[in-house]
C-alpha cells in the first residue's frame, strides 16, 4: 500500500500517511533527545538501586544510568557492585536511550550506537547482526559476508532492513560516513570539559528519511523550498546518483499551513482524547497510567451481525487493528493491557490473537504479546522510543492538577481541587470582641453602622486559619473610631437684591487623641489670608449654603489651608454687590469636647427671621422659587 510523508521542517514534525490515516508521528523537540551523545560527569553512585546519576548539563535533572547499561564504562570486567565499577567525578561517554519524562531525567547507556541508512555502527560491541525482517536466506548470507569483510576492527555492525537488495558500494559508503562521525565524537571527547553535548542528529529531514523512507513511499511533501532540495539530494545519494523512481517530491504551496491542510493537528487533538470510535459503531478507551496503559474495548451501537458471537468477534478484530495504529501514533511504550470483549470460543480467541499479531508486525518498536490471561486480558510490551504524545503535546489541567476531577465535600457548595483540601479543621477563637454602644444622634449613626459592619465581618473571619492571629490581639491595641463631634457653626449674612439670607458653614471634625511626651498642645501655624472671588447665582448661593459646601470647590485652584481663605462671592451679571464669606479658622483643642448647642429660643427667632426673609424675597422676585430650610430642634442639654 503506498505511503506519504508530510514534513513540517519549521515545527520539526513529520507524519506518515497510509490509507488516508496518520500511522506514525516523528517529533524532534526537547533538550535531550534519543541518540544524543554526551560527555558527562558522575555526580553520585547509589548502591541501593545499582545505579548512578550523571550530570550532562541539565541544571534541573541528572541522567540515570543502571549497572546493566554501563558497557565499556566499567572500571573492571569482573562483576561487582556499582560502587566498584563507577566513582564520583568520573568522566563518562554516554548516550540518551530514553528521553526525560515528568520528574525523571533521561535514561543513559554506555553502549554507544550510530545509526545510518543501511548500517548501525556499534563501537563498543563485537560481531555482526542482521535484521529479522530480512526473510531471504540468500540475501542474509550475502549481507552477512559483506558485513564481516567491511567491519572495522574492534567494532560491531548491525545490518538494517533497508540494506536488502542494495549494492555493496552504497553500504560501504554508509559505513564510511558513520566512521567519520565516530572519529569526530572521539576528538571532541578529548578536547572538551564535561558536561557537554558531543553529537546530535540536527538534520531533521535526513533523520525522517532515514527512519521512515522505504520503497512503498510514493509522495513526500515539504513545507520549504530548501527542504525539497535536501530531500532530492538525499534520495539521489541513496540511489547511486540517479533520481528516485516512483516518488513525487512536492513543495507545499497552499495558503493553509501544511499541518492543518493534511489534518495533522486534527489527528493530534483526537489522539489526546481517551475515546476512539471504530467504523462499525464500537469504540475503545485508552487510559495511560504511571505503571501501564489500559485499553478497554466496547461494542457500542454495533448490532448488525446475526449472532452475538459474530458481533463480538467483528468488534474485537476492528479494535485490534485500531489499537495497533494507536500504539504507533501515540508512541505508547511499556506494559499494555487490552481488555477485549469476552469470547467463549477458544477458536475465536486464537483468530483474534493471530489478527492482532499481523497488525503489530509493521511496528518498528517490536511489540511482543505475552499471553492471554484467564480473565481474558491480553498482555503485551512495547519498547519505549522517545516521548509519547501526551508528554509532547499535553499539559496538566491547572484546575484539577491533571487528575480529571474536583472534590465536592459535605457542607460545601463549591468544587475544589484536591491540593487545596484542608488537612485539619481550624481552631475556633473564643476571644470576646466588644461591641460599640449605639448613639442616638443621626449624624453619628452612619459612622457607627460602618463600625458594626466591620466588626461583624471580623467575627465571620475569626475561624479562618489566616485570621486566627488577628483574634488574639488584645483589645487595648485595637483602634476604635470615636464619636465625631460638631465643632462650630459660622453664620454670615448675605444681602442679595434686598433679601437677607443666612449662609452657614459647619465643619465636622473627627479628632483622635494622641499621647505625646510633655503633654504638648497642638498649634496651627499662622498662615496669611488669601482672597479669592467666586461667581455664583442667588440660587446657587442658597443651595451651597443649605448643603454646607464651600464655594472654593468651584475653583480649580488648590489651597494649602482652605480655612484661611477669604471668599468674595459676586453675581455673574457683573453687579457691584459682593458677598463676603469668611472661612472660619478652627483651632484644634487639646481634648475634644462637644460644643454647646443653641437654645430653643434662639432657634425660634432664627426661624422667624428666616420666614420673613423668604417672604420678602418672594415679593420682590415673584418668578424665583421659594426655598425653605428646615432646622432641627435641639433641646438644651442639662449639665
Amino acid at each position: 500500500m503506498p505511503k506519504q510523508i508530510i514534513i513540517a521542517k519549521q515545527h520539526h514534525i513529520a507524519a506518515v500517511f497510509w490509507e488516508d490515516q496518520i500511522q506514525e508521528l516523528v517529533v524532534a523537540t526537547g533538550n535531550q533527545q534519543v541518540g544524543d551523545i554526551y560527555l558527562g560527569l558522575v555526580e553520585n553512585v547509589i548502591p541501593g538501586i545499582d545505579a548512578a546519576f550523571v550530570n550532562i548539563g541539565d541544571a534541573e535533572r541528572n541522567g540515570f544510568i543502571h549497572v546493566t547499561d554501563l558497557g565499556p564504562l566499567r572500571l573492571k570486567r569482573s562483576a561487582g557492585a556499582i560502587t566498584e565499577l563507577l566513582t564520583p567525578q568520573q568522566k563518562v561517554l554516554v548516550q540518551v536511550m530514553k528521553e526525560p519524562t515528568g520528574n525523571k531525567g533521561p535514561r543513559l547507556t554506555g553502549n554507544i550506537t550510530l545509526p545510518g541508512r543501511y548500517l548501525v555502527l556499534m563501537p563498543y560491541s563485537r560481531g555482526v547482526n542482521l535484521s529479522r525482517r530480512i526473510r531471504s536466506d540468500e540475501e542474509r548470507s550475502r549481507l552477512r559476508a559483506l558485513a564481516i569483510l567491511i567491519k572495522p576492527a574492534g567494532m560491531g555492525l548491525l545490518v538494517r532492513t533497508e540494506a536488502e537488495g542494495k549494492a555493496e558500494e552504497a553500504i560501504m559508503e554508509d559505513l564510511e560516513f558513520l566512521q567519520r562521525q565516530w572519529e569526530a565524537v572521539q576528538i571532541q571527547a578529548t578536547s572538551t570539559r564535561p558536561p557537554s553535548l558531543l553529537n546530535r542528529d540536527d538534520d531533521f529531514i535526513q533523520r525522517v528519511l532515514r527512519d521512515m523512507y522505504s520503497a512503498d513511499v510514493n509522495r513526500i511533501v515539504v513545507d520549504s523550498q530548501p527542504g525539497v532540495q535536501k530531500v532530492k539530494k538525499q534520495l539521489m545519494t541513496w540511489s547511486g546518483g540517479r533520481p528516485p523512481e516512483g516518488v513525487l517530491i512536492d513543495y507545499h504551496r497552499e495558503s493553509l499551513p501544511v499541518l492543518d491542510y493534511f489534518r495533522v493537528n486534527a489527528a493530534i487533538r483526537e489522539a489526546l482524547k481517551p475515546r476512539v470510535d471504530l467504523p462499525s459503531g464500537g469504540y475503545i478507551i485508552i487510559e495511560p497510567t504511571e505503571a501501564l496503559t489500559v485499553i478497554d474495548v466496547n461494542s457500542g451501537s454495533f448490532t448488525r451481525s446475526a449472532t452475538a458471537r459474530e458481533t463480538v468477534l467483528w468488534t474485537n478484530s476492528e479494535a485490534a487493528t485500531e489499537i495497533a495504529r494507536q500504539l504507533r501514533l501515540r508512541n505508547i511504550g511499556g506494559v499494555i493491557i487490552v481488555d477485549f470483549i469476552d469470547m467463549d470460543s477458544r477458536r475465536d480467541q486464537l483468530k483474534l490473537l493471530e489478527h492482532f499479531n499481523k497488525a503489530l508486525k509493521s511496528d518498528k518498536a517490536r511489540p511482543q504479546i505475552a499471553q492471554l490471561s484467564e480473565l481474558g486480558l491480553v498482555e503485551l510490551t512495547r519498547k519505549r522510543q522517545g516521548k509519547n504524545i501526551y508528554e509532547l503535546f499535553g499539559q496538566p489541567c491547572p484546575n484539577c492538577g491533571g487528575l480529571g476531577h474536583l472534590v465536592h465535600l459535605p457542607g460545601q457548595s463549591e468544587l475544589i481541587a484536591l491540593e487545596t483540601v484542608p488537612v485539619a479543621p481550624p481552631v475556633p477563637v473564643t476571644k470576646s470582641i466588644e461591641k460599640p454602644t449605639p448613639v442616638s444622634e443621626p449624624l453619628v449613626e452612619s459612622s457607627f453602622e460602618e463600625e458594626m459592619i466591620d466588626t461583624s465581618r471580623q467575627l465571620e473571619l475569626l475561624n479562618h486559619p489566616s485570621y486566627q492571629e488577628q483574634g488574639n490581639i488584645p483589645n487595648s491595641r485595637r483602634r476604635r473610631r470615636r464619636q465625631p463631634q460638631l465643632k462650630e457653626e459660622a453664620t454670615g449674612k448675605v444681602i442679595t437684591g434686598g433679601a437677607v439670607k443666612e449662609v452657614e458653614h459647619s465643619t465636622d471634625a473627627e479628632v483622635e487623641p494622641k499621647k505625646e511626651r510633655g503633654h504638648r498642645q497642638l498649634r496651627r501655624e499662622e498662615i496669611p489670608l488669601e482672597k479669592v472671588s467666586v461667581e455664583m447665582t442667588p440660587l446657587e448661593q442658597d443651595v451651597y449654603a443649605l448643603m454646607g459646601i464651600s464655594p472654593l470647590v468651584r475653583l480649580e485652584q488648590e489651597f494649602k489651608d482652605p480655612k484661611s481663605v477669604l471668599v468674595s462671592v459676586k453675581l455673574p451679571e457683573g453687579s457691584e454687590d459682593k458677598i463676603t464669606v469668611p472661612e472660619p479658622e478652627v483651632s484644634i483643642p487639646p481634648s475634644p469636647s462637644p460644643s454647646p448647642s443653641p437654645s430653643s429660643e434662639t432657634v425660634d427667632s432664627s426661624e422667624e427671621s428666616e420666614n420673613q426673609s423668604s417672604l420678602t424675597s418672594s415679593e420682590i422676585e415673584p418668578e424665583r422659587p421659594v426655598i425653605r430650610r428646615r432646622r432641627r430642634r435641639s433641646s438644651a442639654k442639662e449639665e
